[in-house]
């Protein structure tokens, strides 16, 4: 079941990464580092919980989040980021939930990899030139801050469900050995 939950982890993830390199990767960093319980990073990805680390990601993020709605500069951001945004995919996929120790190492980063690439590319590709064409590059900023609101939220997301679902999970578990001794003790003769 962790293993599973992990990798519904890291597909969510690599997925934000696809919109925004450096949100998914200060979300590991920073629930790493103030919730080291809640996900805990094997070496070398523990470096996202280093304070440094998690400077110079505001930082990116700030920077990315700028430069994605300055008309222009953010076709030039896009093509920079058609290779920093799979590759932060990447290392989202294989540093969450403690997925690179159970799954090959090269296969984690491969599917972190084509899963942010993948959503770079419909976002680069298809639904930027899109808005751009239909609003006249008016809509370019709304959709980049929809992008940012959506990569956090997926972020945060990806790290929190499998918490609420295992946590849901025994919940239920206790409810149903409950139910079950009740209505045990009912059948059985005074």
């Amino acid at each position: 079941m962790e293993l599973l939950l992990g990798i519904f982890t890291a597909f969510g993830l690599s997925a934000s990464a696809g919109l925004n390199a450096y949100i998914p990767l200060l979300v590991v960093g920073v629930i790493a580092h103030y919730a080291p319980n809640t996900l805990n990073l094997v070496k070398p990805f523990d470096l996202l919980a280093n304070p440094w680390i998690l400077i110079l990601l505001g930082v990116l993020v700030i920077i990315e989040m700028v430069a994605d709605k300055v008309p222009a500069v953010n076709h030039i951001n896009d093509l920079i980021q058609t290779i920093v945004r799979p590759v932060a995919g990447a290392i989202a996929f294989a540093a969450s939930a403690n997925v690179i120790t159970d799954i090959n190492p090269v296969l984690a980063l491969a599917c972190g990899l084509l899963v942010a690439g993948s959503v770079h590319t419909v976002k680069a590709a298809a639904v930027r030139p899109a808005v751009t064409a239909t609003t006249g590059g008016a809509g370019n900023v709304p959709v980049s801050i929809a992008e940012d609101i959506l990569a956090t939220f997926t972020s945060v997301l990806a790290v929190v469900i499998p918490l609420i679902a295992g946590t849901l999970f025994i919940v239920l578990l206790v409810l149903a050995l409950w139910w079950w001794a009740s209505r045990k003790q009912k059948s059985q003769p005074a």
